[in-house]
Parts: C-alpha cells; structure tokens; sequence
C-alpha cells in the first residue's frame, strides 16, 4: 500500500508506493512535520489516481530520478508487470535448493561470493528488475577490485564470482516468467596458462634431496599424476598391492573427507615400479593408521604446511623455478606421453573423460622430450632427395 515514509538518517520524507509491479522509493528534501506530511500526500492520492487510470507519467512527477529513465526504456517489458523478489530473498532460496547437490567447499565458495561481492550489489533489487547494463557495470567493477596480494582480479575469478549471479538470475526468470537480463553476456576469456613440468631428471634431482621422510610422498606424486586433495585423502584401504593399483574414491578437502571431484575423478591408478616401491616402503612407517601420508597422530598432511615448509625451499635448494606443487600432476602427464602411452590409457590415469584435454595442455611438451615428432616426414623427404640425388648421377 502506497504510503509517505521517513528516512532513519536523515529523518526526511519520501513516497512509498507500486508501479507496473516496482517498488518505487523517492526521496523529498522536505522534513517530518504534519503541514509536510499534509502536502505529499495530496501529491500521492494524484499518482494513485494516474496509476489506476493508466495516465501516469513517472517523470513529470520525478523528473530527477534514475527510475523515470529506466522504465521509460523498460516500458512494456513482461518483467516490470510481474512482481518479483528482491535479489537477497531469492538468492536464499536458490542457494537452500542447491546446496544439497554441492561439496561443503563448493558451498562456502559460492556463500563467500555471494556475501562479498554480489549482495551488496543486488541484494535490494528486485530480482526481475536488474537489467542488462547492471550485470556488465558491476563485471567492470570487479576488474578494479585487488585481492590480499594488491593484484587485481583475474578473469578465472571474475568468471567464478558472475557464475551464481548468472545461475540465480536465469533460476528467477524461469520461475517468474520474465526474460534473464544475462541472455547474451559472455565470459571473460581467460589466457592460456602454460603448464611447467619437470624433466625427468629434474623429477630424480628432486626425489634424491627431498627429506627422507616425503621421498615415497613425491615419488607417488610425480608418478602417479595424483592431485593434491587426493594424495592427502588417500587411505591404506584404497592400496592394492595384490593387483599394483590405486584407487581414488575420496579427498581430503578444507579438513573433510569428501567424494572425488566428478565421475571421471573416481578411477583406478596402475602402479609403476617406483610407486610400488614406495607405498611398500611408506607402509612401515605408517601401516598403523588409517591414512598413506599422515603425521605421527594419523593425521592427513596439512598442504599448505607441506609447501611452504618441504616443497618450495627444496626447489630453491636446487635452484629450480619456483612452481606450484600440482605441477608433478602435469609431470607425471608428459611423462607418459613422452614414454609413448595409449593417450586413452594416460587419461583414465588422470581422471579426464576423453583426450581433449590431454592434447590440448600436455602435447606440445611431447617432441620436446621424445624428438621424434615429425622426424618420420622428415627422414622420408632426406630419402626423396638422396634418390634424386643417385638418379641424377647415374
């Protein structure tokens, strides 16, 4: 119901009321008296009285306001006759309905940004009115946010923060029957990133100096192109020594043992020689707990402890690039390609669904350690031209 409201902090009146299913707010400059209160609301008994004739002109009483020009340019659109939530109240629902399909880390990520980024944004709008222009200002403004670092935000995280917005805004439309401004927004392209692995002999460089105690840890690492959550996850109960094989069914994630990360996640990893070796060797130091690699409680490694205090001091110690330790993923993944594996066998080893991802990362490391590539065209073009050569000597 249409009403004359008084702001809290500055303690002047405004014009509460409804149009074409908006909540329209408008501030006066004129104080809380009865004489001020008398006269605004004649002026709100004449909008009510346009509205309902249908003639009301929304700037010849606001001409100043943002609203007189957004539904001037929105007149007739389908959403601004259905009335809908605001932002936050629909936000709560979307995230009650999803968070049962979500790990517990996805969950607080997605919470996070929508707490730190996106509701100060939206949240009291109303989620059928955002337009199309809003979406892309507030992207913009995402590009001059800094982080802990003072680095300004990358266009993979810009990507991660627009992806609920993008969810909840198209979850709105369905349910409300009005078009999703998002129709249309792209993502930001994000640039390559050039993987950087070890060579092999960087990998035996490595193993050879590691502290004795996370010489069979890297070693698992760099031959079995396990991920980190995995590696830390992985349990006795999940090594099979009897068929040389390793089984990632869980992962330690944010202090919790959860699923794997997909489907393709949940795989069976052969064991080479070295692995084989190393986990026996690792079972006489902690076959008594539950976990492969734990500290002396049973506990699974603390990753970021493990970095800081074991990886990047021994890559510094040996005078080798400084790089996160999911590079002995990639590492293991060269390898194999370089060793010449079935391309399908190395990504059912990682994890991966089909090859494309394989090729698309890995391949150009591949005649860098095989210096093959291409030698087969170029051995047979040499023999053309030696026949030539005898040809033309005869």
């Amino acid at each position: 119901m249409a009403s004359i409201r008084v702001r809290d902090k500055t303690g002047n009146l405004f014009f509460d009321f409804r149009y074409k299913g908006k909540r329209c707010r408008e501030q006066t400059a004129l104080s809380d008296t009865p004489a001020n209160r008398r006269k605004l609301e004649g002026i709100l008994k004449k909008i009510e009285a346009d509205i309902t004739l249908g003639t009301f002109e929304y700037a010849n009483y606001f001409p100043d306001s943002p609203n007189a020009e957004k539904l001037a340019v929105n007149a007739g659109r389908q959403e601004l006759q259905t009335e809908t939530p605001l932002f936050s109240e629909f936000s709560d629902i979307w995230f009650a309905e999803m968070e049962i399909q979500w790990r517990r880390s996805h969950s607080d990520t997605i919470a996070a940004t929508l707490r730190n980024y996106i509701l100060p944004e939206f949240g009291e709008k109303e989620v059928g009115c955002i337009t199309k222009a809003e979406i892309l200002t507030f992207r913009s403004s995402l590009a001059k946010v800094t982080n802990r670092s003072g680095k300004t935000l990358s266009a993979t995280r810009i990507n991660h923060i627009m992806t609920p917005l993008r969810m909840i805004l198209n979850e709105a439309a369905n349910r409300y029957n009005f078009s999703s401004p998002y129709v249309g927004i792209k993502s930001l392209k994000v640039p390559r990133v050039d993987v950087e692995p070890f060579t092999l002999e960087e990998v035996g460089r490595i193993i050879a100096a590691v502290r004795s105690d996370f010489k069979n840890y890297y070693t698992v690492r760099f031959f079995t192109g396990m991920r980190t959550s995995e590696i830390d996850g992985l349990q006795w109960k999940y090594v099979d020594f009897e068929r040389r094989q390793i089984l990632v069914r869980e992962a330690w994630v944010k202090d919790e043992l959860v699923y794997t990360k997909n489907d393709g996640s949940f795989r069976t990893i052969d064991m080479s020689g070295p692995v084989y070796e190393a986990l026996l060797d690792q079972r006489k130091a902690t076959k008594q707990h539950a976990f492969v690699f734990c500290t002396s409680n049973g506990r699974p490694l603390s990753h970021r402890n493990v970095t800081q205090r074991i990886w990047h001091p021994l890559l510094r110690h040996l005078g080798l690039n400084v790089r996160r330790p999911y590079q002995t993923r990639h590492t293991a993944a060269t390898l194999w390609l370089a060793a010449g594996e079935a391309p399908e066998w190395i990504a059912r080893q990682m994890g991966h669904t089909t090859t494309e991802m394989l090729f698309r990362v890995y391949s150009r490391y591949v005649p860098n350690l095989t210096r093959r590539d291409g030698s087969a065209f170029e051995n047979l073009l040499l023999a053309h031209m030696k026949t030539e050569v005898l040809d033309e000597t005869c």
